[in-house]
């Protein structure tokens, strides 16, 4: 095993790391993002160009644009719960 791989697998290893330990919402399709990056910089250096950029479009955009569009849809149905509770409350009145 090369110097290469031993430190791509390191850099894997810390990336799922800060991965795990993302609370934050809006930062986790951005860390998710540059992890899928980093498998696929990993699978290239292991000699499998194939699986790496089916990592880049699935693992790079599709995932985190599926969590962003997830947590906005959330974030929108959230309001839309509390705007009924405000008109509930003000037709209680």
């Amino acid at each position: 095993m090369t110097f290469l791989q031993i430190g791509v697998l390191v850099l894997v290893a810390l990336g799922g790391t800060i991965l795990v330990f993302t609370r934050d919402a809006g930062a986790q399709p951005i860390v998710l993002s540059l992890f899928g990056l980093i498998l696929a910089l990993m699978f290239m250096i292991f000699q499998a160009p194939d699986v790496a950029l089916s990592q880049i479009v699935v693992g790079a955009v599709g995932l985190p644009l599926m969590v962003l569009l997830a947590i906005a849809k959330l974030r929108r149905d959230e309001q839309f719960l509390k705007r009924e509770k405000d008109r509930e409350r003000k037709a209680q009145s």
